[in-house]
């Protein structure tokens, strides 16, 4: 009796990318901070930050729900939103109506999901560095992949995702 068998007839979507993603999640999240670490490096093309305030800044989402999925992050390496002061948090909001601005001349989206996700049980996958997501919604852009298959399909490059986005930043 085979254990495995492999169907000619069914389509696969690679996603290498997902591989990363994986190998990842295994590591201890405590020991390297992904956003200290990207505002440190000093070359932020390759770091994905699209833009930098006095306080904030944009960086896009290496692991996207969809493509040109933002975060806006403090400077300061601060677990929870309630810690920031005033002056950071309107500079949050600040840049991130400016992302929906540059969403919405590069990619026209139907809509947006914006938020903060504090502490593991909340969904945080970087619980240390507070951040806020701001990812582009279209119509029909959920699919049977993220349930079934644990992936997601991205019709853009990160790399190309990034170039967009950066250009309509300004």
């Amino acid at each position: 009796m085979a254990l495995a068998t492999y169907d000619p007839g069914v389509d696969r979507i690679w996603a290498p990318w997902r591989l990363a993603y994986v190998k990842d999640a295994s590591k201890d999240k405590e020991s390297e901070c992904v956003f200290c670490a990207a505002l440190d490096a000093g070359d932020d093309d390759a770091n994905l930050i699209v833009s930098r305030g006095e306080r904030a800044f944009v960086i896009l989402n290496k692991f996207p729900y969809t493509n040109g999925h933002l975060m806006v992050a403090p400077y300061e390496h601060i677990a929870e939103l309630q810690g920031l002061d005033e002056e950071t948090m309107g500079e949050i909001m600040s840049l991130a109506q400016r992302g929906i601005a540059a969403l919405e001349a590069s990619y026209a989206p139907h809509g947006y999901n914006v938020g903060f996700n504090q502490g593991r049980v909340a969904g945080a996958g970087v619980e240390h560095h507070i951040h806020m997501h701001v990812v582009p919604r279209w119509g029909g852009d959920t699919n049977f992949m993220p349930v079934l298959g644990d992936t997601r399909v991205m019709n853009q490059s990160l790399h190309d995702s990034y170039e967009t986005v950066k250009e309509a930043f300004g």
